[in-house]
């Protein structure tokens, strides 16, 4: 018997449950019905859940599943899966689906606001370093039903329909080793990787308009730069401006940053040289840069993608086909389910 279906992973009342029902109450069909509470959320998860129920369920062949799609867009209350049967066949995994849903229902929405926020610019997924790496090719997967395109590591595009390439260039790691100097990091990662696009982490120093310029001179073939500073730190174009921005704080990947980069970058005749950013980025800040047009072309976006925003419940709410549900809930007639 697999772990899952011996209860490994289950709460251990819905174990009990099951086995006081299959004895006491061998002929009962229920319906159990999962939803959340928000409105405007991107449902993902489904698929993950179906296979779930079709593999770790008992006698799953007994079982009726009616379901939503992953990507469909869900508002509170509204059922996305209902599994109808004896509760002894499905009852251990309904903690299993709350929590597959949870995770991977947050993720698509929180990547499909970014999105919203970022009125269709580029947005990357640097979840990695956010969390457990074992979650990397389900949370690509979720990311992509979210809508993004551009992914760092090969578990992240692992499970999407379509093939799609990590992308990524120079860490600090690279710059530290060459002493911090960045050209000569450039200089080799061009050597190794000669037909990729070359993109400058230019924050390495704390002086980012100063090392934009620097390299953009040296390699006419820069696709983009990248600024990643810390909110800890102020980059040294603010020394000596500190009445000029005293009301407005400038510290790490800052408004009034970008907006100097990119006149620095313009006024040198680097107009083709691209922006990226990162660094404490999620949706409200992302709206704020573009209701303030800070001239950004790709979002790298990380740990605000991957708090979990959607929670699911399963309940009980049909017995022999008779309305019977604890307080507070009921049946929720739908149309949208479709049999799986």
């Amino acid at each position: 018997m697999s772990k899952i279906k011996d209860g490994f992973y289950s709460a251990v009342y819905f174990q009990k449950t099951a086995k006081i029902l299959k004895a006491e109450r061998p002929n009962d069909i229920v319906t159990m019905q999962f939803f959340q509470r928000n409105d405007n959320v991107k449902l993902c998860g489904i698929n993950e859940c179906v296979d779930l129920i079709r593999q770790e369920a008992f006698n799953p062949e007994t079982l009726e599943i009616w379901a939503l799609a992953d990507g469909d867009l869900i508002n509170a209350n509204e059922p996305v899966l209902k599994i109808i049967g004896h509760y002894s066949n499905f009852g251990h995994l309904e903690g299993l689906i709350d929590g597959i849903l949870a995770r991977q229902t947050s993720i698509a929405t929180n990547c499909y606001r970014v999105l919203q926020a970022a009125q269709s610019k580029a947005i990357i997924f640097m979840n990695d370093r956010n969390d457990y790496y074992y979650n990397q090719a389900t949370d690509g997967y979720a990311a992509y039903i979210g809508g993004i395109r551009k992914f760092v590591t090969p578990a992240q595009v692992s499970l999407l329909p379509e093939k799609l390439t990590p992308m990524g260039t120079v860490p600090h790691a690279l710059i530290q080793a060459f002493n911090g100097d960045l050209v000569r990091a450039l200089e080799a990662y061009q050597k190794h990787f000669p037909t990729e696009d070359l993109v400058a982490l230019v924050d390495y120093n704390n002086d980012v308009i100063k090392d934009s310029l620097l390299v953009a001179n040296r390699f006419p073939t820069l696709a983009a730069v990248r600024v990643d500073t810390s909110q800890a730190l102020t980059d040294k174009y603010f020394l000596g401006k500190e009445d000029e921005y005293s009301a407005t704080p400038v510290n790490g990947v800052s408004k009034e940053l970008i907006q100097a980069l990119r006149q620095a970058l313009d006024n040198n005749g680097y107009q083709n040289v691209k922006i990226i950013v990162s660094s404490g980025f999620n949706a409200e800040k992302i709206a704020m840069f573009e209701a303030n047009q800070v001239p950004v072309d790709i979002y790298g976006v990380g740990q605000s993608l991957a708090k979990l925003s959607v929670g699911f419940t399963g309940d009980l709410v049909m017995l022999n086909n008779v309305k019977q549900a604890k307080f507070g809930r009921s049946n929720i007639e739908t149309k949208r389910l479709v049999k799986r």
